[in-house]
């Protein structure tokens, strides 16, 4: 479970007293205890992976807002949370290997977004990020 290997890294990086890695393990472990205690049963690979997701998102939208406002600091310090989060995840897809699973699946030129979303979506959860599954979509439907 992932629970708990988030558990054994935060140890190590308290030991270590690497206040980065601290800090997204801690928040990282806290958010999944709290959907877990909302749920009141133990979550499923795919809810815990879909938490690592929603906490990638959150970086990626704190690591733009660095960007824009310049400040190498931030950047610096959200690169590497976005480094440690996505060591959680399991191993992405390409765009190729994305294409391959959605043709399997059926997804071809003419269906409707919605439609090719619903059959994608399933299928690559956790293995490839929304916005590049989204990206394949179009080219395919296109």
């Amino acid at each position: 479970m992932l629970k708990e290997t988030v558990f054994e890294q935060l140890k190590k990086a308290m030991k270590e007293k690497d206040a980065l890695s601290k800090g997204v393990l801690t928040l990282l472990k806290s958010a999944l205890d709290k959907e877990e205690k909302e749920k009141g049963a133990v979550l499923t690979t795919e809810e815990e992976i879909a938490i690592v997701n929603r906490e990638i998102k959150q970086t990626n939208q704190a690591l733009d807002g660095a960007k824009q406002a310049n400040r190498e600091d931030l950047i610096e310090k959200e690169e590497a949370k976005l480094t440690l989060l996505k060591g959680f995840l399991p191993k992405q897809l390409s765009e190729e290997e994305i294409v391959a699973v959605l043709t399997e699946a059926g997804v071809a030129t003419g269906m409707n977004m919605g439609d090719a979303m619903k059959i994608a979506k399933p299928l690559l959860t956790g293995k490839a990020d929304g916005a590049t599954i989204s990206k394949v979509v179009k080219s395919l439907i296109s």
